[in-house]
């Protein structure tokens, strides 16, 4: 026995249309960010006690502005995926909640596009 309306088994749909979706990219970029993670760690602790000079040549070579970038952008989708879940489960007033999910995706897309901009600032710079 099912609890899904005859309608919803025949489109194979769930109750919100793009549960499946949703889950799958914030798997995808949990699993993008497993290395991108380490890489990024592992980096700040080689430069500790480095320079000004020495973390803009660093930042500014094409595989380190390349990765960071894409730890930015991961990290910041990945967040605004999350964010979203806990909105939606624990938020029940939908004025509320649509407010609040619209602020936390342009939030997390300025704090990007900052980190994306600052990133190719450093490395055309040169």
């Amino acid at each position: 026995m099912s609890l899904r309306s005859p309608l919803g088994r025949v489109r194979g749909l769930g109750a919100a249309r793009e549960g499946v979706g949703h889950w799958w990219h914030q798997r995808l970029t949990s699993i993008a960010l497993v290395p991108l993670t380490i890489w990024f760690a592992a980096s700040l602790v080689s430069l500790i006690g480095a320079d000004y000079f020495t973390m803009r040549e660093w930042m500014g070579s094409p595989l380190a502005a390349g990765l960071l970038i894409l730890f930015l952008v991961a990290g910041f989708y990945h967040a605004a995926l999350g964010l979203q879940v806990v909105i939606e489960d624990y938020l029940h007033h939908e004025g509320a909640k649509i407010a609040l999910l619209m602020a936390v995706n342009a939030l997390a897309l300025v704090l990007a596009l900052t980190g994306v901009l600052a990133v190719l600032s450093v490395l055309f710079a040169g």
